[in-house]
């Protein structure tokens, strides 16, 4: 049976993996940044105990990104027209034959990047750009600037306001182009910009562009007819369509999550119906993963690459073998969500915190612990509100 505990009540199990000294100088720490639903509030956890470590009050409801490093947070507030940015407090080095931890309080950030309607947001290599649909323009800020709290941010216009994507990708910054007729379609495909902001005569096209992720030194987007590939080249990305291979049923992607460690790339394609998509393989590209529901989220499990996660309406979050094809595990951890309804609506998200799964449960007011060994359930965090997007930042290092 499931040990459930209070913010104020210590997860004795979990004790050895979360902040505690394992020598003098070698700690973990992990933590988890969680936004409500409905209210412009974000709550850090400490995983040790399940302590709320601080509350950010914003400007609105928030979708949150944690950057690659993850010593920061990006929240999203497409509503209240604005990204706000919040420091973890825990920054991880690597020295080769050892990694350091530092360790501090979490804090709000000065930076902000304002304009209308921001939705998709991606960070890559330390610089995010958020893409403001309404404006189609792309606002970028460097990772280190925000947090010292230095220079301004960069813009890219689009061809016009479309709901769209930006990502940077090296000296350039690959975007989407809107479609020729119609604003509010989806886009036709992605162009490409040099390093002064300029587009390039590269033209990629994908039809009902959406979706993108990352995964190793590849970027992977979504078309109704299968996905673009975006690869380094010697002078400029090189970019490949992908098709659908014949074999499959009637279905696209439009989420897409990247492998860490092993190179892939999961997305939806039906209902009930998961894709595998390893981009490297001269053929079988595409193997779908057959869903006992559909799925609310999914997630990739940077702690053990072979391995993905998915939660589906029947309350169960499974364990996915990326090498075999297929469901290893499944855990049952909340109350039926059903996909039926607005997409908005208040639905659990996954987040992977080093040796711990973390899964929000928002009508039920919980984060839910899994371990990432025995894949069962270690307990679960009140939490005051509608605790929905997630996310985990932490590891492992020496202090000094």
């Amino acid at each position: 049976m499931a040990i459930r505990f209070h913010r104020s009540m210590i997860l004795a199990c979990a004790a050895t993996f979360f902040g505690c000294p394992a020598s003098a100088e070698q700690i973990e720490a992990w933590r988890v940044f969680v936004a409500d639903h409905s209210e412009p509030v974000v709550r850090a956890i400490d995983l040790r105990d399940g302590d709320e470590i601080e509350r950010f009050a914003l400007t609105g409801a928030a979708r949150l990104h944690r950057s690659q490093s993850g010593r920061m947070v990006y929240a999203v507030q497409r509503d209240a027209n604005r990204v706000q940015m919040i420091g973890t407090g825990i920054a991880l080095g690597d020295h080769g034959d050892h990694g350091d931890i530092t360790i501090g309080a979490p804090r709000l950030l000065k930076a902000t990047l304002a304009g209308q309607k921001p939705v998709h947001l991606v960070e890559r290599d330390g610089m995010a750009a958020a893409f403001f649909d309404d404006e189609g323009i792309a606002r970028l800020v460097a990772e280190h600037a925000a947090l010292e709290g230095t220079g301004e941010p960069q813009e890219i216009a689009s061809r016009a306001p479309h709901h769209g994507v930006a990502i940077p990708f090296g000296v350039h910054m690959l975007m989407t182009r809107p479609h020729p007729s119609d604003p509010g379609a989806l886009p036709v495909g992605l162009d490409l910009f040099g390093p002064d902001g300029a587009p390039a005569i590269d033209y990629a096209p994908c039809p009902d562009l959406h979706g993108e992720a990352q995964s190793g030194n590849l970027v992977a987007l979504a078309c109704e007819t299968g996905l673009l590939v975006v690869a380094p080249g010697q002078a400029r990305p090189e970019i490949r369509h992908l098709p659908y291979a014949a074999g499959l049923p009637e279905g696209k992607t439009t989420k897409l999550v990247g492998g860490t460690g092993l190179r892939y790339f999961l997305g939806n394609f039906a209902p009930r119906v998961l894709v595998l998509i390893d981009p490297m393989q001269e053929q079988e590209n595409f193997r779908l993963v057959e869903l006992p529901t559909r799925a609310v989220d999914f997630a990739s499990h940077p702690a053990k690459p072979r391995f993905a996660l998915a939660f589906t309406e029947d309350g169960h979050l499974h364990r996915i073998d990326v090498v075999a094809g297929r469901i290893d595990r499944s855990v049952r951890l909340t109350g039926l969500y059903s996909m039926d309804g607005h997409w908005s609506d208040p639905r659990p998200r996954i987040a992977v915190a080093g040796p711990r799964i973390v899964v929000s449960d928002p009508l039920a007011g919980q984060l839910h612990v899994v371990d990432t060994e025995t894949f069962e359930t270690m307990g679960s965090i009140a939490v005051a509100g509608e605790p929905f997007s997630i996310v985990a930042v932490g590891g492992a290092g020496e202090t000094h």
